[in-house]
This record gives structure tokens, C-alpha cells and sequence, in this order.
């Protein structure tokens, strides 16, 4: 279930640790893996399971622990607003009711076209530019209101 190509990423990866310790980087495994398959389904994280020689259920820990990992199908562009209080106090609920109408999905839902996943996040580090969307848990979008929402979505769909 792994390409080559990510076995070579997961390889640099565990190499930033003790070789008695690869389990250590099953997190950037695991983003590795969703990188490929845009999602983390049973088989996909058995093969990182497998591949760092540690017990599936010990990948799955991590897996459903942790927000930023799919684990059912997502759309093209997975947009995760952040709600915490300092969001929120900003203007995130705004923002979501926005992202919904503009959407016509809720939160862990795909748009007909498999363009769009929505998601509901918790804080990214950036209260400081609240409210803060990810897209595809790598692009920060910061100060997000109901225009920039609408320019954002215009440019992930072009």
C-alpha cells in the first residue's frame, strides 16, 4: 500500500531517530500515507503498521487521536476552521455559518462534487490572527472573514 517514493520519505524520516526507536516517526508516516492515498483507511495504516514493526493498534492510536488525520475519504480541499475561543471570539463563527451556506455541507461532510471537506478544528498556534482555516492541514489562511472565504474557495476551485 505504500509507494516506493513514500517508503523513501518515511525512511529519511526514521532515520531522525535511534534506529531501535523507527516507531517514533509514525506520525510523519502516517502524513506520509494520507499524502498518498488522501486518506488513512484500515489497510493503509496496517502497511505503516507493518512497516515501522509495530502493532496496528498502536498506529491506530495515533491515527484517531490526532485531528489532522483522515480517516474516511475527504474531498479534494479539506478545510479545517479553527473554533477555539480566541476563533471564535474573532469572528470563526461567522466565518463557519459562511463556509456552510457557501458549502451546503456541515462539518465532516463532502460537497456532491468531491471538491470540498469541512471540518471543525481546534487551535493551530495563530490565535494571534484569528480566525485561522487550514486547507489540507498545510496552508494557514489567516484573519478569514466571509470575503476572503468566498476569494479562497474561488482559487481552490480554479
Amino acid at each position: 500500500m505504500l509507494s516506493a517514493q513514500s517508503k523513501e520519505l518515511i525512511d529519511r524520516e526514521i532515520a531522525k531517530y535511534p534506529a531501535d526507536q523507527k516507531q517514533s516517526a509514525v506520525m510523519s508516516a502516517l502524513r506520509i500515507a494520507q499524502d498518498e492515498h488522501g486518506w488513512l483507511s484500515r489497510d493503509v495504516m496496517n502497511s505503516v503498521a507493518e512497516y515501522l514493526g509495530m502493532p496496528p493498534i498502536a498506529v491506530y492510536e495515533v491515527a484517531t487521536f490526532y485531528e489532522m488525520y483522515n480517516l474516511n475519504p475527504m474531498g479534494r480541499h479539506k478545510i479545517t476552521l479553527c473554533t477555539n475561543l480566541p476563533c471564535a471570539l474573532s469572528g470563526a463563527n461567522r466565518v463557519c455559518e459562511h463556509l456552510k451556506e457557501r458549502l451546503g455541507i456541515d462539518f465532516n461532510e463532502v460537497t456532491p462534487d468531491g471538491e470540498f471537506s469541512l471540518k471543525e478544528g481546534q487551535c493551530f498556534g495563530a490565535c494571534g490572527d484569528a480566525p485561522v482555516l487550514l486547507v489540507n492541514n498545510h496552508d494557514m489562511h489567516s484573519f478569514m472573514d466571509e470575503e476572503k472565504v468566498d476569494a479562497l474557495l474561488k482559487e481552490l476551485k480554479s
